[in-house]
């Protein structure tokens, strides 16, 4: 009989998994490293250890355990190698000095209330004594007023006062989101929300982002020139026309509701909508999340099979739909993200066995943390997103035996629905109680209420969208049968989320939060031992 260890060292499988898992956490451990004086030792480690498992090679044990320290390790040096010296190179070298830079705007900008905000990768710059290196790089956060508006792709010399981000910070993320939600639940009558662990900082760090652009004046602009850059600004614009087109086809708020549920956008939601969105537990829906997409793909590859599609068949054209979606909305590291993951959970209900799927979940996770180490400690949305697929694969197959009573033909959706929920708000809930220190009360029941509709909501909202291109009148008419679903989302969410019983702030510690994980854990353990060999996915 082999023993755990023994039945990894044997498999190549287990064991390139076992190596993924131990690089994921040599890249979260050194996330609480700030300083990249680790590099050079690291750099040492690695080689340390590379010639001590090639020295004891055929002796596979102490080959795996050099080799798992060796992954660990190079999971610590690519993340402590991201870190930013200050060095002269590095644009934060010259945080808090008055500047002169080009650069170019490198992502979607995003448009606020009273203000328009752009990342702009830095090509040049110069202070009033000194030129920058010519091979000056990284990125700032330029808070420019909403018109005129710049395009991705401009390529912008801006005069600006060069600063840190700070945490608190009159004009940050932080202080806008707080001071709105604290607003509308003031004038509700209800207490204000906490953002428990929100840090500004790191928030942009995930993005590479060490600079904000304090006070700009925008001297010049340039159009873009490269073929690549001038391709995604197509994209974009086609976003933005759609955009326009919706606001013609539904008032205030249903507009930026389809656009939520479309693309992710939230622009022009009112903030005491996107507050009862967050108090009911269904913000996932106007998020581009892991979550939505696995929600939306999973209900997608149920009504093809209902309508006669084959499994195989439904399996890629579900697939296909995701890809269509990621490359629609721009691309952007959070919704390739996202569909990566949606992609994982359709693969795991195709391939029917919870093991394998979460194997490459693991693979999946370590190729983001390659690409990008920030996105494992400091990006909620990465982890939110990791929790409820794990939740979907995991979880779900337990909770569709337990309902098991509700296989009949006409509850069988109810079935799917529920059990997608209650799978990844229970994987999530520890997070959020950590991150947001709220717990929403009517979660559950809200979804329930509403999550069957969603898919065809975004279908006829499309559809619609489509049709008004080719004969406005037929598209209009289409857009307001989809505004009667869109009125009852957001009477049920405004209803339920105007009560003050509907959610409590409650915050768990880091501590707790890892208990409640690990029971989360040997839970899933000791059913799927008990059910070991079933197949994994239900109906869909």
């Amino acid at each position: 009989m082999m023993t755990g260890l023994e039945k990894i060292i044997f498999s190549k499988s287990k064991m390139f998994y076992a190596f993924c898992f131990c690089f994921i956490l040599g890249v979260g451990a050194f996330s609480f490293i700030e300083e990249a004086r680790w590099v050079f030792y690291l750099y040492i480690s690695i080689f340390v250890f590379l010639f001590s498992a090639i020295i004891f090679w055929d002796k596979r044990i102490a080959r795996f355990i050099f080799l798992s320290v060796l992954f660990f390790i190079i999971g610590g040096w690519r993340f402590a190698s991201t870190i930013p010296t200050g060095g002269s190179n590095e644009i934060n070298h010259f945080n808090g000095s008055r500047i002169f830079l080009i650069g170019q705007i490198s992502s979607e900008p995003d448009l606020r209330i009273s203000e328009a905000r752009y990342v702009l990768n830095v090509k040049s710059c110069k202070t009033r004594s000194l030129e920058c290196p010519k091979n000056i790089s990284g990125k700032v956060i330029l808070k420019l007023p909403l018109h005129p508006q710049y395009n991705f792709g401009d390529t912008l010399e801006v005069s600006c006062s060069l600063q840190s981000p700070k945490n608190y910070q009159e004009g940050n993320f932080n202080y806008i989101v707080s001071h709105i939600i604290s607003f509308a639940r003031k004038s509700s009558g209800k207490p204000a929300a906490s953002l428990a662990h929100f840090d500004y900082e790191k928030y942009l760090a995930k993005d590479r982002i060490w600079s904000i652009c304090s006070n700009p004046k925008v001297l010049s602009v340039f159009a873009p020139t490269k073929f690549s850059v001038k391709i995604v600004k197509l994209i974009y614009d086609l976003k933005l026309f759609f955009q326009n087109q919706i606001d013609r086809l539904w008032p205030e708020p249903q507009s930026s509701f389809v656009a939520g549920l479309l693309y992710g956008s939230k622009r022009g939601m009112p903030p005491d909508l996107l507050d009862n969105f967050n108090r009911t537990g269904i913000t996932h829906i106007i998020a581009v999340s892991g979550f939505n997409i696995s929600i939306i793909a999973t209900y997608l590859m149920f009504f093809l099979i209902y309508i006669g599609f084959f499994r195989q068949r439904a399996f890629w054209v579900a697939v296909a739909g995701i890809i269509f979606f990621v490359i629609f909305t721009g691309a952007s590291a959070s919704v390739v993200r996202a569909g990566v993951m949606g992609v994982v959970v359709l693969l795991a209900r195709h391939i029917g066995r919870a093991s394998h799927a979460g194997n490459i979940l693991i693979f999946t996770a370590a190729a983001m943390a390659l690409i990008n180490p920030y996105v494992l400690i400091w990006d909620v949305g990465f982890q939110l997103s990791f929790l409820a697929t794990m939740g979907l694969i995991y979880l779900s197959p337990q909770f569709e035996r337990k309902w098991k009573f509700l296989d009949h033909k006409y509850l069988k959706f109810l079935k799917e629905t529920f059990v997608a929920t209650m799978s990844a708000i229970i994987a999530t809930l520890p997070l959020i109680l950590f991150q947001f220190g709220r717990l929403s009360i009517v979660a559950p029941f809200v979804n329930i209420l509403i999550l069957w509709l969603i898919p065809f909501l975004m279908l006829f909202g499309f559809a619609a969208l489509v049709l008004s291109f080719i004969i406005f009148p037929l598209g209009q008419a289409l857009a307001w049968l989809t505004g009667l679903g869109l009125n009852y989302v957001i009477i049920t969410v405004d209803w339920f989320g105007g009560k003050s019983w509907s959610a409590v702030e409650f915050s768990v510690p880091f501590w707790l939060m890892a208990i409640m994980y690990l029971a989360i854990f040997l839970y899933a353990k000791n059913y799927a031992a008990k059910s070991k060999g079933s197949s994994f996915g239900g109906g869909v």
